[in-house]
């Protein structure tokens, strides 16, 4: 009797599992579908055997996208790259550097400035909209102001101090025994040990920088300066008659992050794994 209770039970989870895994991926699902069907077509069907990528034709400089301009979002793709990649570098190195900074250094006022980073954590991105967009106006409508206010992850650096905090200082002093700089350490010892830490602080900071909004629309009005994310915002809306299009565009915005996911979810499992320690 228990085993057919305790299968019964496996069976019920394992439907209900089915479910909602069907209702989580349905979507994606409808996202994709849309984007591959004829226009006539798009939102109104969820099954077809009709198929066409005249979205996505149009979006690559066919069918007059961009009224004279038809590769403004070949461009847009390209600088959602151009200003994501840098961005979670930097923030790797950064993070990097003030982690072994905070944890294996002694200076004054070690214990001040880790309070003042933790303190930031509290402030909404929103309250420092304003006066970052004031110090960053002479460089709006370049690559540098879109990279590098954003270059800095309080959460990112938290997350190697966390890191470096279970490494024996032994380890660094060894190194330092044997000649070795503090930069030969970070290199050849600190970054490779991380490996883990800095790709789910890479792929996190990518995610965040890639559907960034706000401060594209802010910092970088030049259409030739938008970004993916922006582009779709404010050429398709409720009053737009190219769903297509549209659908088409954010698969586009969406498989990057999807195809960097798979290639590192084995990294990215063993960073999450370490945070829930």
């Amino acid at each position: 009797m228990r085993r057919k209770k305790k299968s019964h039970a496996k069976i019920i989870l394992s439907i209900i599992t089915i479910i909602i895994l069907v209702l989580w991926l349905f979507p994606y699902y409808y996202l994709v579908l849309q984007s591959v069907v004829p226009w006539t077509d798009v939102d109104k069907t969820v099954f077809t055997t009709k198929f066409s990528f005249d979205s996505y034709a149009y979006l690559f400089g066919q069918n007059g996208a961009g009224a004279g301009d038809p590769l403004q979002w070949v461009r847009a793709l390209l600088n959602s790259f151009v200003v994501s990649t840098p961005t979670a570098v930097i923030t790797v190195a950064v993070g990097l550097m003030t982690g072994y900074a905070a944890v294996h250094k002694e200076y004054k006022g070690k214990s001040v400035i880790q309070a003042s980073l933790l303190f930031q954590m509290f402030f909404p991105v929103v309250v420092l909209l304003v006066p970052r967009y004031m110090i960053v106006t002479p460089l709006a409508n370049s690559y540098l102001g879109m990279i590098l206010p954003l270059s800095i992850s309080i959460w990112g650096i938290f997350m190697y101090i966390n890191y470096f905090k279970t490494v024996p200082k032994a380890v660094f002093e060894a190194a330092k025994i044997d000649g070795a700089s503090d930069w030969r350490i970070l290199l050849k010892i600190a970054l490779p040990s991380t490996k883990s830490v800095s790709i789910i602080v890479f792929l996190s900071v990518f995610m965040t920088r890639w559907n960034e909004l706000m401060w594209d629309m802010l910092i970088a009005p030049d259409v030739k300066m938008q970004t993916l994310n922006v582009m779709i915002s404010t050429q398709f809306n409720q009053y737009s008659t190219l769903a297509g299009p549209m659908y088409a565009a954010s698969v586009l915005l969406t498989l990057p992050i999807i195809i960097l996911f798979l290639c590192f979810s084995k990294h990215f499992n063993e960073g999450i794994n370490f945070m829930l320690k």
